[in-house]
């Protein structure tokens, strides 16, 4: 079977990370799997949203434990090297992109959760910075995630004591957007992506690239990029219909909270 099923449906790609039997731990074809998922749904402007889901009762254990035999400094940094064209896509891709996550989201698994906009998680969801019980340092984008969700003296606590901590704690601290029984995860997700799928793709995409510059630069910076992609907010279809359907007191294209 496939280490990753890919499913679009009007738009909305699930990609099911699909190890079941090891908790979708992260091993090479998987990696490779994703690779080539987030390669081309970049390319691919038909999509509207993406969903980020492990198969069976868990997101992903992170890292393939059997399958780190790593035997130099340089070979440990090639392996990462070859994961980050991708994450950095995933971080930075102009279009929603919603984890849902159920049972435990560790290591690399947490990871990937971060590169998320919004997290979905079951009341059953656990997080977990393992790296300092194997003597490693956290990976897939996490030094640059973590911190920005969390602020940097909690990034500290969950990295340094690779505490777990539960959904509600996760919430509290800004990691998680809604906790839901298990069975209404699919649901809410759904939901959530069909109503970030109907806003304006730039819009959406300019906004999110612009936050994510936001902490390293300047005011004056941030007032540039702000003129700049707003002129290009300004010449789209979707805000000219917008302001129209203002004008009419029609429904407005794009709706939240999601039903």
């Amino acid at each position: 079977m496939s280490e990753l099923l890919i499913e679009n449906d009007a738009g909305i790609v699930t990609l099911t990370m699909n190890r079941p039997e090891a908790k979708n731990a992260l091993n090479l074809p998987m990696r490779a799997a994703l690779r080539d998922a987030v390669q081309a749904i970049r390319h691919d402007r038909s999509v509207r949203a993406v969903v980020l889901k492990g198969a069976g009762k868990d997101f992903s254990a992170g890292g393939d434990v059997r399958g780190m035999n790593v035997e130099d400094a340089e070979a440990g940094r090639n392996r990462l090297d070859d994961l980050h064209g991708w994450i950095a896509q995933l971080v930075d891709l102009d279009r929603p992109v919603i984890a849902a996550v159920d049972g435990v989201a560790y290591g690399a698994g947490f990871s990937l959760a971060l590169a998320a906009d919004f997290v979905i998680a079951t009341d059953r969801a656990r997080f977990c910075m393992p790296f300092m019980k194997v003597g490693l340092v956290p990976d897939c984008a996490a030094f640059y995630t973590l911190p920005r969700v969390v602020g940097l003296a909690r990034a500290k606590e969950l990295i340094f004591t690779a505490q777990e901590i539960d959904a509600q704690r996760a919430q509290s601290l800004g990691i998680v957007l809604d906790v839901v029984p298990a069975e209404q995860l699919a649901a809410r997700t759904a939901a959530v992506a069909g109503a970030l799928a109907g806003a304006s793709s730039a819009a959406f995409g300019l906004s999110k690239r612009a936050l994510n510059l936001s902490l390293g630069s300047d005011l004056r910076t941030m007032l540039e990029l702000e003129a700049a992609t707003q002129g290009v907010a300004f010449s789209t279809a979707f805000h000219r219909e917008a302001v129209q359907r203002f004008r009419d007191k029609a429904a407005p294209l794009f709706q939240w909270p999601a039903a």
